[in-house]
């Protein structure tokens, strides 16, 4: 899916690591919630409560889900996230990404 229709877009912004990741929350009919993002380079470590799908769309990640091992994750793939975890990533160049939670 290139494009979404039918959202709500959130103005603010979600900043995190002194602006090193970014993203906006889009908000779907059906209650669901995706953010569209991008990461700068550099070593990242989330901490999340809903379980959630990382896709990257653009750039060079390799990604660490708890103290599994480090995945690279090319454009057009993704990574699972369970509910109640963490993840890292290592961003060698600019990455875009779309993150969906899970209910």
């Amino acid at each position: 899916m290139t494009e979404f229709t039918n959202v709500t877009v959130v103005k603010k912004g979600n900043v995190f690591f002194e602006g090193g990741v970014t993203s906006r929350t889009i908000l779907f009919p059906d209650g669901s919630r995706k953010t569209l993002g991008f990461a700068q380079p550099g070593e990242y470590r989330f901490t999340t409560a809903a379980a959630e799908i990382m896709e990257i769309l653009a750039g060079e990640v390799e990604a660490q889900v708890g103290d599994g091992p480090w995945t690279k994750v090319a454009p057009g793939e993704s990574f699972d996230v369970p509910a109640n975890t963490s993840f890292t990533m290592k961003v060698a160049s600019l990455a875009d990404y779309c993150c969906s939670f899970l209910p």
